[in-house]
């Protein structure tokens, strides 16, 4: 084997790092659904990807979850035509496809797939990061969140992003892994891997639903 950090096994590397601990486990989760709208969830947009077992798993999750009384929020971008069309959004430049994102296009509308109920949040957002520039944190705050699940689109894109910036507001992370979904299998592996080892627990659906059915209900 080769000498050097990258001649190690990862798993190694990141154990002597002490990377990969489990984060504890609230009382009172929300789910965050991130971007599951038309622009990412349908293959024939430019941003978009074929996600239906995403959208099929993440239907099941906010099905225990309003089951359960947890709150969900969604999430959408969506660009003025200011926005879409100017130079105010730096990402725009790097990610021109995004521009198709506008405000009252059928591309910001959250997949009809999706079990969305009146009462859920929908947080409207200019980056990849749900928290970054929105009310999100303030939301989970208001409603006394411990603890968040993060489903949606993309994994290594809006979901990580989404991740990171939880952890940095406070709020232990759980990743459905059926939940989630990318535009190519290598960056989402590897996306999955960097949040199970940094920010957050990577577990199964089936997991995600035992947990929900124990969570405290939104209004007590």
């Amino acid at each position: 084997m080769a000498d050097g950090l990258y001649g190690r096994r990862t798993d190694d590397t990141y154990a002597q790092a002490g990377f990969g601990a489990s984060v504890r486990r609230g009382e009172r989760p929300a789910i965050v659904v991130v971007d599951l709208t038309n622009g990412f969830t349908d293959p024939d947009r430019p941003s978009g990807a074929d996600l239906s077992e995403v959208v099929a798993a993440t239907a099941e999750l906010i099905e225990h979850g309003h089951a359960a009384r947890v709150p969900v929020v969604f999430t959408a971008i969506a660009y003025t035509p200011a926005e879409a069309d100017g130079d105010a959004i730096t990402w725009l430049h790097k990610a021109p496809g995004m521009r198709a994102m506008r405000e009252g296009s059928p591309a910001v509308a959250i997949d009809e797939r999706l079990p969305r109920r009146a009462e859920d949040v929908l947080v409207v957002k200019k980056g990849a990061s749900a928290f970054f520039g929105t009310g999100l944190a303030p939301v989970l705050t208001a409603l006394r969140r411990d603890t968040v699940l993060v489903c949606g689109a993309t994994t290594s894109g809006c979901v990580r992003a989404t991740v990171v910036d939880a952890v940095q507001h406070g709020f232990p992370v759980l990743v459905p892994r059926e939940c989630v979904g990318d535009r190519a299998p290598g960056p989402h592996e590897a996306a999955l891997f960097d949040i199970h080892a940094k920010y957050g627990d990577v577990i199964g659906l089936a997991q995600a639903a035992a947990y929900l059915a124990e969570g405290v209900p939104i209004d007590v």
